[in-house]
């Protein structure tokens, strides 16, 4: 099993900068104490300083979604929708302790965070623009199937797991009690991605192996070096 963007993506957006996190032994009874409020506090300040829109993260993916067709203000990258979220609610729903602990990186950051079950994808996960053929799941349950030319996630057996790159992550692979295996993608597009998403990376990692006493894989996937083994 392996995961990558395809050679289209790195043409068309040569300012991407990825982040990878491959993890085992993951449950769901651990607590996780003060991390999350850790990173709520972040991302607290920088929301009172700016809004969400005005980031420069964010404002890297809104011209990203401008340049995919879409409505940056109708369909936002999943980091924003958290970000967007926790300003006006204050909080954030407690769902599982890794997803939980993915979010409050993802605020803090201001970069989307995905986290997918591995035992859900076939073969691989490849980033890339859909056939037109490709099935996705949402949590709602109603399949959906992603226009041609739409930026997925893509498996060996057509599954999308995410639409709109990082605006949607399927039900189907989403984490939930029974998880045991996960990869984690976090992806940005702005001046100083190189710095900010090796030092998420390396947040996630530390979290998750004092958390689950692993020993999580980080990679950095490039254009010249694009496939990450899982």
């Amino acid at each position: 099993m392996h995961f990558s963007h395809s050679e289209d993506i790195w043409r068309d957006y040569p300012e991407l900068v990825a982040g990878v996190v491959v993890a085992g032994s993951i449950s769901a009874d651990v607590e996780l104490g003060t991390r999350v409020a850790a990173f709520e506090a972040i991302a607290e300040s920088r929301l009172a300083a700016s809004s969400e829109g005005e980031l420069t993260e964010i404002q890297a993916w809104r011209r990203a979604f401008a340049r995919m067709g879409l409505r940056p203000t109708q369909y936002r990258c999943a980091a924003e929708a958290l970000l967007r979220r926790y300003r006006n609610e204050g909080f954030l729903p407690r769902i599982h302790p890794l997803i939980d602990l993915c979010n409050a990186i993802s605020l803090a950051f201001a970069t989307p965070v995905a986290v997918l079950d591995r035992a859900k994808i076939a073969g691989y996960a490849e980033v890339r623009y859909a056939t037109g053929s490709e099935t996705y799941l949402p949590f709602s349950g109603d399949i959906e199937h992603p226009a041609a030319n739409e930026v997925i996630y893509a498996d060996a057996e057509g599954r999308a797991h995410a639409r709109r790159w990082t605006n949607r992550q399927s039900g189907y692979s989403a984490v939930r009690k029974e998880t045991s295996d996960v990869l984690i993608v976090a992806e940005a597009l702005h001046a100083t991605a190189a710095a900010d998403v090796s030092r998420l990376v390396e947040a996630v990692a530390h979290n998750v192996a004092e958390l689950w006493s692993g020993t999580p894989k980080t990679a950095r996937p490039t254009r010249t070096s694009p496939r990450v083994e899982l």
